[in-house]
């Protein structure tokens, strides 16, 4: 069965795409909070803006969140996985090679690149041991996937452009995931009730599509990120004294 979904509209033109049911229950189940890849550990620094009063109520909690995907992690993130997912869909090893070791490279503090790759391996092993194919098999091999860390953006995007799913669907499910993980973590560490941390949620729609569409429409020559306080806390976080999350 096909949904029929709306996807963008230009002048009175609406372009549509066909949406399976498959692909939908794909990115459902690799992109959710159940999914093994122990996103529930990291923080991306958030405990530590906690700690030291950067971050205090909802309203911080979404400003912070807001300037991580626009000019972050979130940022960069979105690049790499749009190129990773066109050099698997162009069958480019070569491509996709540079970007895996760029990616690797574009990592600002211990700690976050631990976050992305353990998260990225993770991915891998339940993706391999679930959906495994000869592809994802042979991608890997030539990767060297066993001695070298994925990131955890060029992983879901490799498994996703394998599976055929359109960037921009895989890239979205992406980018909520990514935010979902960051207020689930402030409603702990604030801490904000439920419904707090949904409005927070709710209040991000607007970044998370802009962020999307930048995504799609950046190269690797775009690559940068401007969250300085973003990276201090993450690197302070290595010798917070009392911590819950690995990062």
């Amino acid at each position: 069965m096909n949904r029929v979904m709306c996807i963008g509209v230009a002048g009175n033109t609406m372009t549509i795409e066909s949406f399976s049911d498959q692909v939908l229950l794909k990115l459902l189940t690799w992109l959710s909070p159940s999914f093994p890849v122990g996103a529930y550990a990291y923080s991306h620094g958030l405990e530590c803006a906690v700690e030291e009063n950067l971050i205090w109520d909802a309203g911080t909690l979404q400003v912070w969140i807001d300037g991580v995907i626009t000019h972050g992690t979130g940022r960069t993130d979105n690049i790499f996985f749009s190129e990773t997912w066109r050099a698997v869909n162009k069958g480019d090893n070569n491509r996709l090679s540079e970007t895996l070791a760029l990616a690797l490279a574009y990592q600002p503090t211990s700690e976050l690149a631990i976050e992305s790759t353990a998260q990225g391996a993770a991915f891998m092993d339940a993706v391999g041991a679930a959906w495994s194919s000869d592809q994802l098999t042979s991608l890997a091999r030539f990767l060297k996937l066993d001695e070298t860390s994925i990131p955890y953006p060029v992983a879901v995007a490799l498994v996703a452009s394998l599976h055929r799913i359109p960037l921009r669907d895989a890239l979205l499910a992406y980018l909520h995931s990514f935010i979902a993980n960051l207020v689930s973590a402030g409603v702990r560490l604030i801490p904000l009730g439920q419904e707090m941390g949904l409005r927070v949620l709710a209040g991000l729609t607007d970044s998370v599509l802009k962020s999307l569409v930048a995504g799609m429409t950046s190269s690797i020559d775009d690559i940068g990120s401007a969250t300085q306080l973003v990276d201090w806390t993450s690197a302070r976080h290595e010798i917070q004294y009392t911590r819950l999350f690995r990062s």
